[in-house]
């Protein structure tokens, strides 16, 4: 197949899990042709039968905010006629998939029939910024007109049908993680940096948003290391990373944490810790959640959005409500304190990472969504 991928290629689990499907379709035989306004962050090598194509900008006086949507289509189209393409797969409903539906209107009336759309839905394109009244009927109408749909957990699903009062198939296909390089590592040389005198390690990975609630994190781990010695890695970056520099300094915590910012080691960040902690008040999925575990890290999560389908609670980590920090904090002593009971959890969490989020069974996921939408 010859497939074109478009996402977002900033730090986020939709570029991330856009960008590892298109090279592991790649290297299946597909041809796979990323289009965006920048190299999406995962493409960091070159890889046969990976193609990018740049959606050029161009700044005039009369526009006052840049028309990215039209230049995308536009890219969209041109990519299509000369490479051929087979289908569109874009990650998130805006704007790709408003893009991709108006390229394939160009297309057809230049007599290019046969494209696809495919989207699939991560998220905050569906719960936050598509509830705007601005842009509902837009997401509903590209969503609609899309020739497959697809979602990250069957929690996006309802919401979608639900928010939006769409009468669509959407297919369920959940984020998956490559288990060959997502695993643990004995004796990993990091965690002697960050835990010198044999500490535990807590580890947030994310983009430091409102939603993902890093403040939360730190508090957890205040309450933490009154009970067991121990040492915080926040990785990542994002608007509120001030703001939680300020309550690291606040709680007088400033030898026990590192801000390590965006990082491309996240396999080596992973196995430098114990525990991984996920306190959102909105996730779709929770990828960053699904690499510890396949790192064998046991999970800490609140109990919203798809995190119920990822952890198993008291199996693979623990699940509480959104805020309950001291509930979160005694779910994290109890693993850390009790040796057999942390390491069978650890074994179930990269166990059920293996089993049923693995690349090879997805990625097939998406090959036979791919081709029943082109044989309709």
């Amino acid at each position: 197949m010859n497939i074109a991928i478009t996402c977002y290629p900033t730090y986020g689990g939709s570029g991330v899990v856009a960008t590892e499907l298109g090279k592991a379709l790649a290297e299946k035989g597909h041809k796979v042709h990323f289009i965006s306004y920048g190299i999406p962050m995962r493409l960091d090598r070159l890889k046969e039968n990976i193609f990018y194509h740049e959606v050029e900008m161009s700044n005039y006086p009369l526009f006052e905010f840049p028309l990215y949507s039209l230049a995308l289509a536009s890219k969209m189209v041109e990519v299509c006629e000369y490479e051929m393409v087979d289908l569109f797969h874009v990650h998130y409903a805006i704007p790709h998939s408003v893009s991709a539906y108006l390229a394939k209107q160009i297309l057809q009336e230049n007599g290019l029939n046969k494209v696809k759309i495919i989207t699939t839905l991560h998220g905050t394109d569906i719960t936050l910024v598509g509830l705007e009244p601005s842009f509902l009927p837009l997401v509903k109408f590209s969503i609609e007109k899309s020739d497959g749909v697809t979602a990250v957990s069957n929690f996006l699903k309802e919401k979608t049908l639900t928010n939006y009062k769409i009468n669509k198939e959407i297919e369920v296909i959940p984020n998956f993680v490559d288990t060959e390089v997502y695993k643990p590592k004995e004796n990993c040389v990091f965690k002697s940096h960050f835990a010198p005198n044999g500490e535990k390690v807590l580890v947030h990975i994310s983009n430091f948003r409102p939603v993902k609630r890093v403040p939360d994190v730190i508090k957890i781990f205040n309450h933490v290391r009154k009970k067991v010695p121990s040492k915080l890695i926040l990785a990542g970056d994002g608007p509120d990373r001030s703001e939680c520099e300020k309550l690291v300094r606040d709680l007088n915590l400033k030898n026990d944490v590192y801000f390590l910012g965006k990082q491309d080691a996240v396999v080596d960040i992973l196995n430098a810790g114990d525990l991984f902690i996920m306190p959102s008040q909105s996730e779709s999925f929770g990828l960053s959640a699904l690499e510890a575990m396949a790192c064998g890290l046991p999970t800490i999560t609140t109990s919203i959005g798809g995190l119920p389908e990822l952890v198993v609670h008291n199996e693979t980590g623990y699940i509480a409500e959104i805020g309950d920090i001291e509930r979160m904090a005694k779910y994290a002593i109890e693993l850390l304190t009790n040796s057999n009971k942390y390491k069978k959890f650890s074994e179930k969490a990269r166990k059920r990472a293996v089993e049923y989020f693995n690349k090879e069974k997805i990625v097939k996921q998406y090959e036979d969504f791919y081709q029943r939408i082109l044989n309709q």
